[in-house]
C-alpha cells in the first residue's frame, strides 16, 4: 500500500510549456474543475478534479492546454494537502467519458521534434505531480479512458471503474506512437508484465481492441467496480473506507493486485510482445518497435530513466510519416469517410423485412448468419439439394452455439437466431423477400440463370444483389426485365470479421437499390464504399495486380523467397504466396483471367499457376514439421522458369509502380469518387497497414505516383 512519503514536485510552473499551445491552435481544452467533497464517516475532504471540455458531443482529449490546466489544478492542491485542509485528491471525468486520450488530430500538425519532446515532458511533469502527491490519490474512471486518458489514472494510488465503461486501453502502438506519458512503465507494475503486454501490444495491434469496465477491473487496472447509476457516490464511499484504513477494503485491494512480476513473467511478456509486433507489423512500424524497446527495459529502469526513453521516442514519433499516416488512415478514413460515404442517394431506402440468400455453401451461410444476427428478420437459403441446405443450416446453428459458449449470447437468443434462418431446394421461398443476394459458383452463366429464375418469382420491387468478387454485374442483369434493381454487394471472407462491403452500381441501377444497400451495410455494421461496376471492383483488382506482378517475377526466374518476401517492408498481413494459398489457386487464377480479359496484359496470367491447378496442387509453399517453408520437388517439376531474375528491391519497385498505374487508371475511369475510397477499401478489405497510411499517400510519399502518373494522388 502507498506510504505517501513523496518527493516534493520538481516544478509546478508550466509557463515554459505555454508555447506549445501555439502548435495546437484548434485544441478543445479539457478543463480541470476542482470541487471539495466531504467524505462520509468523517474521513475528511477530498479535492475532486473533474475533467470536462464543456462540449456534450466531443469526448475529453488532452493537448498542451488541457495538460497545463490539469497540472495547475493538481499543483494548487499541494499547499492544501500540507496544511491539512484536504485528506485526499481525486480525478474523474464528465458523464460517460474519463478522457479519450491525447488530441492526436492536432498533434499530427507538429513538425518540430523539439515540440514533440516538450509535449512528452509536459505529460510526465503533470502526471508525476499526481504520483508524488503527499496524500492518497484516487482515479474514479467513470467512462472511456484511452491512451493518455488512462495515463491520467495510472499514477493515482487507487482506482475505481464504472461497470458500463466501454473502452479502456493504451492504443498508441496502433496509432504509430508509444504510451509516452508513463503508461509503459506504470501499467506492468500495476497489473503485471503479461497482462500489460496484452493491453499495450496484443490489444492495440489487434484492430485497436479495448477492454470494458468489467475486464479492466478483472486484470487489475481498477481496484473496485461499481454500477454506473451510483458510480460516483459509491466511489466516494469506498475512498472514505480506504482513508479510514478499513481492513476489508485494504485487504481486498492487496489481494486484487497480486500478480507475477518475476523474471519468468517478464520473459513471457516480452516474448508475447515481440511475436505480436512481428506478426502484426512485419517489424516495419517504428512506433510498436520503440514501445517494445522501452517495455524490455521497464524491470531495470527507474521512473526517470523510463521518462528519458519515452520522451525521446515520442518526440521522434510525433513528427514521423508513420504517425501522420495512421491519423489519416484511422481518423480521416475509418472514423470520418467510412461514416459519411460518398455517393449515398438522396432517396429513402427500401424497408427490408425478409432476406433471401441463394446458395448454402460457406460464403452463403456466413451471409445468412450475419443478416439474421444484425437485421433480426427471417432469412431463407437455398441450394440444389437438401444435403447442401442442411449443411448450411447446421453451420449457422453451430456458429450461434459458439457464441453461447463464449458468453455472447444466451441459449434462448441463439435458438431464436437459428430459427430465423430456414432452407429449401425450391427458389419459390424467395417470393416474399425484399432483398435477395446470390452467392453461388463464380461463373457468369450460372449467376445469370439464378437471376432469371428469381425474376419470375420475386416482386418487381425486390432488390437483387450479387456477391461476385470479379464478374460483371451489368452482364448479369442484361437479360432481365428490371435490370435497374440489380446491384453488386460484395462481402469479404470471413464475413463476420471483415468490415468492408463494396457496393457496385451499373449504368442502369436505380437510386433506391443503392440507398438500400448503404442502409443495409450500416445496419450490418459494415463499411460501404460505392464503386462503378468494373471487373473486380477495387480491392481484388489491386490485390490481383500485386499478386500477378510477384508471380510474374517468380515465373521469369526470381528466386521464390526473394519474390515472396519482396513486399515485406510494406508490413502487409501476409505474403503474396501465403495469400494465394488462402484464397485458393483456382479462385485467384479465375479472377486474374477475368481481369486479363477486361484490361489485357497488365494482369499476367501465370502458366505455372495453371499447371499447379491442373495437377491438384493447392500451394506454392509447403511447410515441414518445424514450420519452415520450402517448395516440394514435385511442385517445382510442374513449373518452368525464365532466366530474368530480379532482386527484392526490383520486385518491390515493380509492384509499387504497377499499383500506382492501376490506381491512376481506376480514378481516371471514376471507379470510385476519390483516392480516399481506394485507401479505405485497401485498409478494410486488404489489411493495408495503418502506419503506411492509405496506399495513395504512401505512393505519393515515395514519389512513385509522380514518377508513373506525372502527379501525386493528393497533390
Amino acid at each position: 500500500m502507498p506510504t505517501h512519503y513523496r518527493r516534493p514536485p520538481l516544478s509546478a510552473d508550466f509557463s515554459h510549456y505555454r508555447h506549445l499551445t501555439e502548435s495546437f491552435p484548434h485544441e478543445m481544452v479539457t478543463h480541470s474543475h476542482v470541487e471539495d467533497v466531504e467524505l462520509p464517516g468523517n474521513a475528511g475532504t477530498l479535492a475532486l478534479i473533474r475533467l470536462d471540455n464543456n462540449e456534450d458531443k466531443r469526448p475529453n482529449t488532452l493537448g498542451p492546454g488541457s495538460l497545463i490546466a490539469f497540472g495547475e489544478a493538481v499543483s494548487a492542491q499541494y499547499a492544501r494537502a500540507e496544511s491539512g485542509e484536504i485528506a485526499a485528491l481525486g480525478v474523474t471525468g464528465k458523464p460517460g467519458v474519463f478522457a479519450a486520450g491525447a488530441d492526436i488530430v492536432s498533434a499530427r500538425e507538429l513538425s518540430d521534434t523539439q515540440h514533440g519532446i516538450a509535449l512528452a515532458q509536459l505529460g510526465h511533469d503533470v502526471f508525476n505531480l499526481v504520483e508524488d502527491f503527499p496524500l492518497p490519490t484516487f482515479g474514479f474512471i467513470n467512462g472511456s479512458a484511452l491512451g493518455g486518458g488512462l495515463e491520467v489514472a495510472l499514477p493515482a494510488d487507487y482506482r475505481t471503474i464504472s461497470a458500463s465503461t466501454k473502452a479502456i486501453g493504451l492504443p498508441e502502438a496502433f496509432l504509430g506512437l508509444i504510451p509516452g506519458w508513463g503508461g509503459i512503465y506504470r501499467l506492468p507494475k500495476l497489473i503485471g508484465p503479461e497482462a500489460a503486454a496484452q493491453v499495450i501490444f496484443v490489444n492495440a495491434l489487434n484492430n485497436n481492441t479495448s477492454l470494458n469496465g468489467q475486464k479492466a477491473f478483472e486484470i487489475g487496472i481498477a481496484d473496485a467496480l461499481f454500477e454506473d447509476s451510483s458510480f460516483e457516490q459509491e466511489s466516494l464511499d469506498w475512498a472514505a473506507k480506504v482513508l479510514s484504513k478499513d481492513d476489508a477494503a485494504l485487504a481486498s485491494v492487496s489481494e486484487h493486485r497480486t500478480h507475477d512480476s518475476g523474471s519468468g513473467a517478464w520473459a513471457r511478456a516480452v516474448q508475447t510482445a515481440e511475436q505480436t509486433v512481428a506478426a502484426k507489423t512485419g517489424d516495419s512500424a517504428p512506433g510498436p518497435l520503440r514501445a517494445l524497446e522501452i517495455f524490455r527495459r521497464v524491470p531495470h529502469n527507474s521512473r526517470d530513466q523510463d521518462r528519458e526513453l519515452e520522451v525521446d521516442a515520442l518526440g521522434v514519433l510525433l513528427v514521423s510519416h508513420e504517425f501522420k499516416n495512421v491519423v489519416y488512415g484511422f481518423m480521416e478514413l475509418v472514423q470520418k469517410r467510412a461514416k459519411k460515404p460518398a455517393g449515398v442517394p438522396q432517396v429513402s431506402p427500401r424497408s427490408v423485412k425478409s432476406v433471401g440468400v441463394v446458395g448454402a455453401g460457406l460464403m452463403a451461410s456466413q451471409l445468412a448468419l450475419v443478416f439474421a444476427q444484425q437485421l433480426r428478420v427471417p432469412v431463407v437459403i437455398s441450394d440444389i439439394d437438401q444435403e447442401r441446405v442442411d449443411k448450411g443450416l447446421a453451420y449457422i446453428a453451430e456458429q450461434n452455439a459458439k457464441q453461447v459458449k463464449k458468453g455472447r449470447l444466451t441459449q434462448e437468443q441463439a435458438d431464436a437466431l437459428t430459427e430465423l434462418v430456414s432452407g429449401s431446394t425450391d427458389k419459390a421461398v424467395y417470393a416474399d423477400a425484399d432483398f435477395v443476394i446470390e452467392a453461388v459458383f463464380e461463373e457468369i452463366g450460372v449467376k445469370k440463370q439464378v437471376f432469371a429464375e428469381l425474376e419470375d418469382i420475386v416482386s418487381p420491387e425486390t432488390i437483387l444483389a450479387t456477391n461476385t468478387s470479379s464478374l460483371s454485374v451489368t452482364e448479369m442483369a442484361a437479360d432481365l426485365k428490371h435490370p435497374e434493381r440489380v446491384i453488386g454487394f460484395h462481402f469479404f471472407n470471413p464475413v463476420q470479421v471483415m468490415p468492408l462491403v463494396e457496393i457496385a452500381r451499373t449504368a442502369q441501377t436505380a437510386e433506391e437499390p443503392i440507398a438500400t444497400a448503404f442502409d443495409l451495410a450500416a445496419t450490418l455494421r459494415k463499411t460501404p464504399v460505392l464503386t462503378k461496376d468494373t471487373t473486380a471492383f477495387v480491392v481484388n483488382r489491386l490485390l490481383l495486380r500485386l499478386m500477378a506482378e510477384v508471380q510474374k517475377a517468380f515465373d521469369y526466374g526470381t528466386d521464390a523467397r526473394t519474390a515472396d518476401q519482396a513486399l515485406k517492408p510494406l508490413g502487409l498481413p501476409m505474403s503474396p504466396f501465403e495469400l494465394l494459398a488462402m484464397v485458393g489457386l483456382p479462385v485467384a487464377q479465375h479472377v486474374t483471367e477475368s481481369l486479363n480479359a477486361t484490361y489485357g496484359d497488365r494482369f499476367y496470367v501465370s502458366p505455372n499457376l495453371q499447371s499447379l491447378i491442373d495437377h491438384g496442387v493447392t500451394e506454392i509453399w509447403s511447410s515441414d514439421k518445424s514450420g519452415s517453408q520450402h517448395i516440394k520437388a514435385a511442385t517445382l517439376e510442374l513449373m518452368e522458369f525464365g532466366d530474368s531474375p530480379q532482386s527484392s528491391e526490383e520486385v518491390l519497385t515493380t509492384v509499387l509502380e504497377a499499383l500506382a498505374e492501376e490506381i491512376g487508371l481506376m480514378l481516371e475511369d471514376e471507379v470510385v469518387a476519390s483516392p480516399k475510397d481506394i485507401d479505405l477499401c485497401m485498409i478494410l478489405g486488404a489489411g493495408w497497414p495503418f502506419h503506411r497510411g492509405g496506399i495513395t499517400p504512401y505512393l505519393d510519399q515515395l514519389g512513385v505516383s509522380q514518377r508513373v502518373n506525372g502527379a501525386g494522388f493528393h497533390s
